[in-house]
């Protein structure tokens, strides 16, 4: 099998570090790999397959020949800043944040989804890795769509601090422990409101029409990646005092008839998604369980009496995992098997 020189940008991140692990997991075929960070981070060394590789700062490289793919997940200013260098150079830059994913040149790709919008990627040299909650909701959503045709979608999320970055599951935890000891709970610092025993709904900055941008991410991402520039999504996105995992609770409403049956039977099909669903038994998906895990989970399946055709469905996954670098790494598996 040929072998690919890869970079990760922002490899000192808790999503760059999850990239090392994921691409170390899958057994991504590397040749060589390059470690890019803020000067801050350079020199640091970061294991991989039992070696130790020393991080670049990104702002004193000047050129980024030989690299073929380049995983980013350094935030959306360095991606607009560094993803065109590295596309002109001959990489293929798969990129973590929002920055490209609205652009129309540009493909937002969910392997299980769209993958066949991998090819697009010609255009400017740049992929882009859709929002983790958007991620784990269209894997789910795909199946059902495709069997009954889904005319609308209202979510409410339920997303953990990791998702704001390691600053944020510090302040949960210092939070807490203070809590626990009677002490004084400190103040947010990066978070817009204390998270200890608390579910903030405010995710990213507040728009004109009242929705956060996290919001507006989901619904016109979703749109996007499953090709449906009329499907009706609105959206609320809650922060919540848990470590690891995003958890969903997602209404559809179809053209056709799904029963609870027939929407567990596409589910235990569709490829990386996992069925949790047995009320009896109290099994269903729960974000402490998932952690650590590649699949998307969903169960508490039942129909929604209020509406024609409707379903209610619980959708959880690993954020930084399949909602951010396995999610990317399929993309490079997709990229390296049919184009490069």
């Amino acid at each position: 099998m040929r072998e690919y020189n890869l970079a990760v940008v922002g490899a000192t991140g808790a999503v760059g570090r999850m990239m090392l692990t994921v691409l170390e997991e899958r057994n991504f075929p590397v040749k060589n790999l390059r470690l890019f960070a803020s000067v801050n981070s350079k020199g640091l060394k970061l294991p991989f397959k039992g070696e130790e590789i020393e991080v670049e700062a990104l702002e004193e490289t000047k050129s980024f020949k030989e690299i073929e793919i380049a995983l980013f997940s350094a935030g959306g200013q360095r991606s607009l800043d560094y993803a065109p260098l590295f596309a002109k150079d001959g990489a293929v830059v798969i990129d973590n944040s929002s920055a490209w994913r609205m652009d129309p040149e540009v493909p937002l790709v969910v392997p299980e989804v769209n993958p066949h919008a991998v090819s697009q990627y010609k255009n400017k040299g740049i992929i882009a890795n859709p929002n983790c909650s958007t991620i784990q909701m269209v894997v789910v959503l795909k199946p059902l769509h495709d069997f009954a045709k889904i005319k609308r979608v209202v979510v409410t999320t339920f997303q953990s601090v990791s998702g704001a970055g390691q600053k944020a599951i510090n302040e949960l935890e210092v939070q807490v422990r203070a809590w626990c000891k009677g002490e004084k709970i400190p103040s947010p610092q990066h978070l817009p409101q204390l998270i200890a025993f608390n579910c903030i709904p405010h995710i990213d900055t507040f728009l004109p029409n009242r929705y956060t941008k996290e919001e507006m991410k989901m619904i016109e991402e979703t749109k996007k990646i499953m090709e449906l520039p009329n499907l009706k999504v609105t959206a609320t996105t809650v922060r919540v005092p848990v470590f690891y995992g995003h958890a969903e609770s997602v209404n559809i409403e179809t053209e056709k008839k799904i029963t609870v049956e027939k929407a567990i039977e596409l589910l235990s099909k569709a490829p990386g998604v996992v069925v949790l669903d047995n009320p009896e038994k109290k099994l269903y998906p729960l974000q402490i369980e998932i952690a650590g895990r590649d699949e998307v989970f969903v169960g508490r399946i039942r129909e929604d009496f209020s509406v024609e055709n409707g379903l209610n469905l619980w959708i959880v996954a690993d954020n930084l995992r399949k909602g951010a670098a396995t999610n990317a790494v399929q993309i490079a598996e997709l990229l390296i098997e049919k184009y490069l």
